[in-house]
């Protein structure tokens, strides 16, 4: 059964958002001309390529290509359903929706991640209940107030204890007539191999819910109250639950990131909640993974800057280096908090308390180049030439790869002092190892734009005049009907860029429907992702007001002779290679086609 909401009603709710109200909610804007620019929440970039029209009420990034209506742009940056995306901006727009029609179709998914949520949800208000009201959640209680969680602390990030029982959760759902079978495939009940029967999968567990960017519970992380294996135990990946895509307490912290343009990253949810209670409450955490892309991402469309606190271990060390590259990559500014040999943030907070945590820890981070300097030292006998020589060429490696002139300067001073080098020395090496890393750069660029694979609709710096006809063409017909009536009868299916006739096909049948002019609307026709960002792009362009018949007549014929001169191209070929068969009775009849067509092109 699949939920359906009519046409009109969906039309209803999309123009009760302006979308320029909601991308703001993600994405800095500052008005220019007529639309509204940014950094592009969908990849990263230092110069605003993403922009948002007021008057078409669609967005566009001419970085990345991105583009669509209010419902794309939340199925983009949240993940959301269609279905899904309706439902928040209805909700936004105070839009009541009436009970949807039910048909046959796909949404026994949509059913069960509901029903997988209302699980979660009523089972982490039982584990807190557990906590703060039972006899067998005083241990556990005794426990955290004696790390120093607060009742506030507790009650904020919703902490609660899994009893030493095999089916008190089983039990709970079984009551409130939950499938069991569903229970277990959410990840908050196992399952007996050898007689099929259900039991708890979280028993004698502090538990701290984990939940989405909108904060509703998702999964939970139970850490063991005595001995026993696993120390902390995490849900698996469900169909409500992908760690990947992620982070703990962003709904808590995102205020507080926002207000300091600035997150901090740790690895785990004890340690974000310490920070929390020392002061940092613009902490989140991953979820026993390393650092993903799409993790960065979400912490780029939040803030500009994370500082990385990891624990000091050689491990947390690793997987600060890495954490700073997907996130550089993802366009965020980034530093490294160093922490002391042997603690990690929760320890330290307990051991030297709030204010040095923020004074020497937080306060004191690294650049990511400063910490690269650290990071190669380890291990390495600087006394010894070889060794020396390495980390030298190592650290101006990572110099040359500095956007910044002065830093480079700066960084290659520092290694020139310390080393007793001189600095020009230092500079040509540097000059010369961007330069191979350059040659190296375009070398794949240039193999990459060789394949016709990649040689993508979006990498066109000079368009041919055929393909720019089209372009404008399609956008006239997106803004005026009667242009694209016109072109129907004149060209129909005959553009020369595939994905140009597919956008004209959706275009000529939504007019045909009785549609006037609405590119919002008609964005949302189209299903295709690919073609979306097409048509959100050419609804962009800027075209006149009016064209002109005689435009209109020559952007026709540069589209209709594009292939005409295609078989010019191929008879050339013919004409040569008949030249060097020395059958020049061929190659003069060849040439003499070639002439007549050409005569007919300009005619």
């Amino acid at each position: 059964m699949a939920e359906r909401i009519p046409d009109e009603l969906i039309e209803k709710v999309r123009t009760s958002q302006d979308i320029v109200e909601l991308v703001s909610d993600y994405v800095t804007l500052k008005k220019q001309g007529r639309n509204y620019f940014g950094l592009c929440p969908f990849h990263g970039e230092k110069s605003p390529s993403f922009s948002v029209s007021p008057d078409k009420q669609i967005y566009h990034c001419f970085g990345c290509g991105a583009g669509g209506n209010a419902f794309s742009f939340l199925m983009n940056i949240e993940g959301f359903s269609f279905l899904e995306a309706v439902k928040h901006i209805a909700q936004r727009t105070g839009i009541d929706l009436p009970q949807l029609e039910r048909q046959s179709g796909n949404s026994k998914s949509s059913d069960n991640r509901a029903v997988m949520a209302e699980a979660h949800e009523l089972l982490a208000k039982l584990f807190h209940h557990y906590l703060l009201n039972t006899e067998q959640g005083l241990k556990a209680l005794d426990y955290l107030k004696g790390r120093g969680f607060s009742d506030e602390v507790i009650s904020r990030f919703q902490i609660g204890f899994a009893p030493d029982s095999w089916d008190s959760a089983t039990n709970f759902l079984s009551r409130r007539n939950f499938s069991l079978e569903l229970s277990e495939k959410a990840g908050l009940l196992g399952k007996r191999d050898f007689d099929g029967k259900f039991f708890d999968r979280f028993r004698n567990r502090i538990m701290f819910p984990i939940w989405d960017k909108n904060g509703k519970v998702i999964g939970f992380g139970g850490r063991i109250l005595d001995s026993g294996e696993p120390k902390y135990l995490n849900s698996p990946e469900t169909l409500l639950f992908n760690k990947g895509k992620n982070l703990y307490a962003l709904h808590l912290s995102r205020p507080e990131m926002r207000k300091k343009q600035q997150a901090v990253l740790f690895e785990g949810y004890v340690d974000t909640i310490a920070a929390w209670r020392a002061g940092v409450e613009n902490g989140v955490a991953t979820l026993g993974t390393s650092l993903t892309e799409d993790q960065a991402k979400l912490l780029k469309r939040n803030v500009p800057s994370v500082v990385i606190c990891y624990d000091s271990d050689h491990a947390g060390v690793e997987a600060s280096f890495r954490a700073s590259s997907i996130l550089l990559k993802a366009g965020c500014n980034v530093k490294i908090a160093k922490m002391p040999d042997g603690l990690d943030p929760d320890d330290y907070i307990q051991k030297y308390g709030a204010e040095k945590f923020n004074r020497d820890v937080i306060g004191a981070s690294l650049t990511v180049m400063a910490f690269k300097i650290q990071y190669y030292r380890r291990g390495k006998n600087l006394n010894d030439e070889g060794e020396r020589m390495l980390y030298i060429e190592e650290i101006i490696k990572e110099i040359s790869q500095l956007p910044n002139a002065v830093e480079k300067d700066h960084y290659l001073r520092q290694l020139a002092d310390e080393f007793n080098l001189s600095l020009e020395a230092l500079k040509q090496q540097q000059f010369y190892t961007a330069k191979q890393q350059k040659r190296k750069k375009d070398n794949v660029d240039t193999n990459r734009n060789n394949n016709p694979r990649n040689n993508t609709y979006y990498n066109k710096p000079l368009l041919p005049a055929y393909h720019n006809a089209e372009r404008i063409l399609l956008a006239h017909m997106l803004k005026n009907t009667d242009v694209a009536i016109r072109v129907q009868e004149l060209l129909g299916a005959s553009f020369n860029i595939e994905e140009h006739n597919a956008v004209a096909a959706y275009l000529y049948a939504f007019y045909e429907e009785g549609n006037l002019p609405n590119v919002g609307l008609f964005l949302q026709r189209i299903e295709d992702d690919r073609l979306k960002k097409i048509a959100s792009e050419l609804a962009m362009l800027t075209v006149n007001e009016h064209l002109s018949d005689k435009e209109m007549s020559d952007y026709i014929r540069q589209i209709t002779n594009y292939p005409k001169w295609l078989v010019i191209q191929g008879k050339e070929k013919h004409k040569k290679e008949a030249e060097r068969g020395q059958d020049f009775a061929r190659a003069a009849q060849i040439a003499m086609e070639i002439l007549q067509m050409k005569k007919e092109l300009k005619g």
